[in-house]
């Protein structure tokens, strides 16, 4: 794999675990709706690196998780019902971020606390395995 690829799959997992952290923070700050929002990011940019190893990128969010359920949900490169977890995480995102009247909870943040870091492990472990084999 080229380096400037490499670097860019590297960087999207930092931001990815930098928006973790940031989730965390809220979460512990009883802050759930800016929870779900980092949670969220999390996912997308874990979704990021993924496209990276190809050289693919996407504006448009719905683009990129509908090429990763694609490419790797359905082809069962990862579990299933991850896409399930992945679609529930976007439609919280919009909820907390949009919605007036959306009373997000703890758990619920915790939840997707928890989501976002299992998924992140996930890709770094694919990302790390990938580029070695390139």
């Amino acid at each position: 794999m080229e380096q400037p690829r490499e670097d860019l799959v590297l960087y999207r997992i930092k931001t990815a675990k930098g928006d973790l952290k940031a989730a965390r923070i809220l979460l512990a700050a009883e802050e759930y709706k800016g929870a779900n929002n980092r949670a969220y990011y999390a996912i997308f940019h874990a979704i990021s690196a993924i496209h990276a190893l190809d050289g693919n990128a996407f504006k448009r969010h719905k683009d990129a998780i509908a090429n990763f359920n694609r490419d790797y949900i359905k082809t069962e490169i990862f579990p299933r019902d991850l896409g399930r977890k992945i679609g529930e995480a976007e439609e919280i995102r919009h909820a907390s971020d949009y919605d007036d009247f959306y009373i997000a909870s703890r758990e619920e943040s915790e939840r997707q606390v928890v989501v976002a870091d299992e998924f992140i492990q996930q890709v770094e472990k694919y990302c790390m395995e990938q580029i070695e084999i390139r």
